[in-house]
């Protein structure tokens, strides 16, 4: 995020902001499918392998028996981390406080 002035009023430019938390869902809900396919198909392909090619059977009947697991674990990673400011991020310049001056009444001030 990056903060500037303009008229006064500090705009924020949020180019390196996280995704919505629908997009986000929607996402992890996508990669579930995709991994669920991939496992049904494997799962058939032992039916139809298993004798044909035991040993290619057996490789796709254990990929069918994990990847719930791998699915699970991808969907409920959680979301990503929030990006870090930019480094070029230039803080708000400080304004210097007035300092205490003498504060004796002189005689052109009366």
């Amino acid at each position: 995020m990056e903060r500037s002035k303009r008229n006064g009023a500090e705009v924020f430019r949020i180019t390196g902001a996280r995704m919505g938390l629908s997009e986000d869902v929607r996402g992890r809900q996508r990669r579930y499918v995709i991994s669920m396919t991939i496992r049904t198909l494997s799962v058939i392909a032992t039916v139809f392998l298993w004798d044909v090619e035991r040993h290619v059977a057996i490789v796709t009947l254990v990929a069918g028996a994990l990847l719930p697991y791998v699915a699970v674990v991808i969907a409920n990673a959680g979301r990503e981390s929030a990006p870090s400011l930019p480094s070029h991020f230039l803080p708000a310049p400080v304004r210097p406080a007035l300092e205490a001056g003498n504060l004796k009444k002189t005689s052109d001030q009366s």
